[in-house]
């Protein structure tokens, strides 16, 4: 409120320093007012200014001077000078000692508000710009997101632009990258993250259980239904739902997601009552959604409303550079989990892992690590224990006699041989459930 904004008006003649502060008052500003440099120092010095008039003549200590001085002790304070004496000499000097403006006598009201508007307006972005960077520590002392390449760097600067809003947001990339902790990077940084972030993996939900997981249901809504239940919807009220494989919502689900991100409102299974609800909505995929569009197996329509800001989190492969770093953060982490004193890395160790392929990326880095790390019999990991991680075997497939099914195949078998056939690291590479695994094992004739 303008009552806060404290204002000294600091001018040897007495018209000026009323006028100015009758004008300024009637804006509702706090203003005071010293005839005196000397005076004014001494105000200062006992409260505190959000801006301060001075005139550039007057006896003692000269306007020029006042403003060195609260430029080095109270460089908070923003000055504007003034002057009957239209020099464009001390209009230069004033400004390169760090004077915010300058005002030729006698003043315009009108002119004289404005500034003092824009003076505020200025004062409040950069307190904003402070408060979101403070906001973007905490985000990420939340989720980790690691590495210093460029790539790493754009996307923190996209997270910075889109947390203050309630955009949807689009977040790309394969599986394993790390799309996940791009999004609670968006909720901790935004005005939301002291509601609650909901997380619906739209892979892992059961066909039949979509509907219900997703909207809840009353009691006696169906079989089984022995109580009332929120659904994911409804849980991320007032904060954040992120809707993770978004591409593998079945037709349906899509019209009814479109629906409540149009409409605002759910309605549980079992009940005619509309109930309002209030979240952003952050999306991720591994697939290509606007390829799935023009393929007809996702909504044109839900892909403009979820696709308003696009994030893309590259593969790992193309950020080599930041493996040193999330090896570092990984080993710290096991390090404090379970007390084992391994403290770093070989080089050579370290290069082998910088000359992997990495299809299942950070995440199957961070499984790689942690293996590593488990069959350690000294304070440094070394090739001896990485020796699972055969020479890349991830064929390049440039034969268009190969069916889609083929290739499929020969990754899993691939992926798998290089994690030894650990079903649950497998999966994890793969970016599935171990279910699915087994069930694609045993579609393809893979055994362990």
């Amino acid at each position: 409120m303008n009552e806060n904004v404290k204002i000294l008006i600091v001018d040897d003649e007495l018209i000026v320093r009323e006028s100015m502060k009758g004008w300024l008052e009637e804006d509702g500003y706090h203003v005071e007012v010293a005839e005196t440099a000397e005076a004014a120092l001494g105000m200062i010095g006992e409260k505190e200014f959000d801006m301060a008039f001075v005139d550039i003549k007057m006896p003692g200590i000269d306007g020029i001077e006042l403003l060195k001085r609260l430029k080095d002790q109270y460089s908070t304070i923003d000055v504007v000078m003034m002057t009957a004496y239209a020099s464009v000499d001390n209009a230069v000097e004033a400004m390169k000692v760090g004077a915010y403006d300058y005002l030729t006598k006698p003043f315009d009201p009108d002119y004289v508000s404005m500034m003092v508007r824009k003076i505020i307006a200025r004062r409040q972005l950069e307190q904003e710009n402070v408060r979101l960077k403070e906001n973007i520590e905490t985000a990420l002392k939340h989720v980790h997101i690691i590495g210093e390449s460029p790539a790493i760097k754009a996307i923190l600067k996209q997270v910075e632009e889109v947390a203050v809003s309630d955009t949807s947001v689009l977040i790309g990339g394969e599986s394993g990258t790390g799309k996940e902790m791009v999004a609670r990077a968006i909720h901790y940084a935004s005005p939301r993250r002291f509601e609650p972030l909901v997380v619906v993996s739209c892979g892992a939900l059961p066909e039949g259980l979509v509907e219900s997981e997703l909207f809840g249901y009353e009691r006696g809504a169906f079989t089984g239904a022995f109580y009332k239940k929120k659904g994911k919807f409804e849980a991320a009220n007032g904060g954040t739902l992120f809707l993770d494989e978004i591409g593998e919502l079945n037709a349906k689900m899509q019209v009814d997601l479109l629906r409540v991100l149009q409409e605002r409102e759910i309605t549980r299974i079992g009940s005619n009552k509309s109930i309002k609800v209030d979240f952003r909505v952050l999306a991720a995929s591994n697939r290509n959604l606007k390829e799935m569009v023009e393929e007809g197996t996702f909504r044109e329509d839900l892909f403009y409303r979820l696709n308003v800001f696009n994030i893309h989190v590259p593969p790992l492969r193309e950020r080599v550079e930041d493996i040193p770093l999330l090896v570092e953060y990984f080993i710290s982490m096991l390090r404090r989990q379970t007390g084992k004193q391994v403290e770093g890395i070989t080089a050579q160790a370290l290069n082998k892992l910088k000359q992997h392929g990495w299809p299942g990326n950070v995440r199957e880095l961070q499984n790689a690590v942690e293996r590593a790390f488990v069959t350690a019999k000294g304070k440094l990991i070394t090739t001896e224990e990485l020796a699972f991680l055969a020479p890349e075997k991830i064929p390049v497939v440039t034969s268009p006699s190969l069916s889609l099914a083929e290739i499929e195949k020969m990754h899993i078998e691939n992926v798998l041989k290089e994690c030894d056939y650990n079903i649950s690291m497998g999966a994890k590479v793969l970016g599935i459930d171990r279910t699915t695994l087994y069930n694609k094992m045993k579609k393809y004739g893979i055994e362990k």
